[in-house]
């Protein structure tokens, strides 16, 4: 029995990882989006800020100070070196920013959400990690409908820099099936009842 139960929830890009979580909160269990944060943070921590201005350039940034979110797309979805070099300033900001979050929530278990976790070997940290999967059609549709700026290309080129839902599988404790056939509600309800065994009542 632990005290406090650090639970991952992931997927591929428009897998449905937001639905989940929405589910998981009307369960009153407090979720960190890391992705979201990680974007705030690039546009309002200082110190992040500047790592990024020597690292891709002073373009990283609008006259407004805020994020040049186009420019830094460009740059690093189609350049693995220089995604991981971002990646590389973000996840500690995020990590750090997780931790100080944690401290302020008052529940036995708490809920990250990230697109990444795998990749960047984070998931390691965790208690247990929650997979939400769907077909690769299915989420490029979900992708295209939901980001009407974003081309396929540019979802495939994201897909490119995410692991394969074989690798997620392999290293998931709990799978969800967001691909349609199954009813969402059950399986996010199953997974709670499992995860509450693991936490201190």
């Amino acid at each position: 029995m632990i005290k406090v139960l650090n639970v991952g929830i992931t997927g591929g890009i428009g897998s449905g990882k937001s639905t989940v979580c929405s589910i998981f909160q009307q369960l009153n269990i407090p979720i960190y989006y890391a992705d979201d944060r990680g974007k705030y943070l690039l546009s309002n921590d200082e110190q992040l800020k500047s790592q990024v201005r020597e690292l891709f350039g002073t373009e990283s940034y609008l006259a407004n100070g805020t994020l040049n979110r186009s420019f830094l797309a460009d740059t690093v979805f189609t350049n693995t070196s220089a995604l991981e070099k971002l990646n590389g300033l973000v996840h500690p900001a995020v990590a750090a920013d997780y931790s100080k979050w944690a401290l302020e929530q008052n529940s036995p278990i708490l809920m990250k959400e990230a697109a990444l976790f795998i990749e960047n070997g984070s998931y390691k940290s965790l208690d247990k990690l929650i997979c939400v999967l769907a077909p690769e059609d299915v989420r490029i549709n979900r992708v295209l409908m939901r980001d009407m700026h974003r081309s396929k290309s540019q979802v495939l080129d994201i897909m490119a820099n995410q692991v394969d839902d074989s690798r997620r599988k392999d290293v998931s404790d709990y799978l969800i099936d967001n691909g349609g056939s199954k009813l969402l509600i059950p399986q996010v309800l199953a997974i709670f009842k499992a995860l509450q065994k693991f936490v201190i009542q």
